[in-house]
């Protein structure tokens, strides 16, 4: 009796565990799609800056700006984004992984490290392991708001211009589909030259769709850090969207995986509450037969 109990007990436990999973799954869904929305919309505002980039360079005017200006890498910025919360998977852990490889690789290579951590579980696992950490973030939800990453990009911006760093590496969740998301590390500072960004066959046939006013080289000095602000809050849009759908997907797993422990537990419950029954009728009838003895 006392075995068919607890394993009633049990099953109730796991059937409020799946309740709770269920709901943070339904909650991270319409979390994803609002995420989703903006991610979308900043991506179009970030093309449409680097094709006007484009039309600058095929002007004919000599591309150059601090920002572009690529030095010799004695010290690196480091952004790393995680998240606040867990319950999503291998997001944070796989972060984690990927920042500790680069800081690793500069290491080796003698050049020194500048380190940024947004998110409280990044900003745990790397102090755990050592990881000195020069500036902390962690009032980014699952909505980043621009005015928010605008000042942490203004300063990269003043600090690369005034020589304290050389090199700016974000290391981030790149969102590519709901079934692909990957840990990445990508250069922010320097910029890459508008040329790059395409071909020279194509950037000969690019007319200028503008008039330059008051010249292309002012435009230039305001397109450039709004290029970088733009590409930095990607990183944080794409690292929000990329968060829920890792907690979409291990609150569905989760919830599967009640769904089977509960059936298991329910088909032992029922051999214990079977053989209980059957062993008190087999009281009852030796109680009859001593009876009738």
């Amino acid at each position: 009796m006392a075995k068919a109990r607890a394993l009633d007990r049990r099953r109730r436990s796991v059937r409020n565990i799946r309740k709770i999973t269920r709901t943070m799954e339904l909650i991270a869904t319409a979390r994803f799609k609002k995420a989703m929305d903006r991610s979308v919309a900043a991506r179009d505002y970030t093309r449409q800056l680097s094709c006007m980039l484009e039309n600058i360079a095929s002007s004919g005017i000599g591309v150059v700006h601090p920002l572009l200006e690529v030095r010799p890498n004695k010290r690196t910025a480091v952004l790393i984004l995680t998240g606040n919360r867990g319950l999503c998977g291998g997001y944070n852990s796989n972060i984690v992984r990927q920042s500790l490889a680069v800081l690793g690789q500069w290491k080796s290579e003698g050049i020194g490290t500048q380190v940024a951590v947004s998110g409280k579980k990044g900003i745990s696992s790397l102090r755990f392991r050592g990881i000195e950490i020069a500036d902390r973030y962690t009032s980014f939800d699952d909505r980043p708001a621009f005015d928010a990453v605008e000042p942490i990009g203004r300063a990269y911006l003043d600090g690369y211009s005034a020589g304290d760093f050389d090199r700016l590496d974000v290391v981030y969740t790149k969102f590519q589909s709901i079934a692909k998301q990957s840990a990445i590390i990508e250069t922010l500072l320097p910029l890459a030259p508008p040329e790059s960004t395409g071909s020279d066959t194509r950037l000969a046939q690019v007319k200028p769709e503008y008039d330059f006013y008051p010249s292309s080289e002012s435009i230039l000095e305001e397109l450039l850090p709004a290029s970088f602000l733009s590409r930095l809050f990607k990183c944080f849009l794409d690292s929000a969207v990329s968060e829920q759908v890792a907690r979409m997907v291990a609150m569905k797993a989760a919830s599967e995986n009640a769904g089977s422990l509960i059936k298991d537990l329910s088909r032992r419950y029922n051999r214990a509450r079977q053989s209980q029954i059957t062993g008190e009728i087999m009281e009852i009838l030796g109680g009859v037969e001593a009876l009738k003895g």
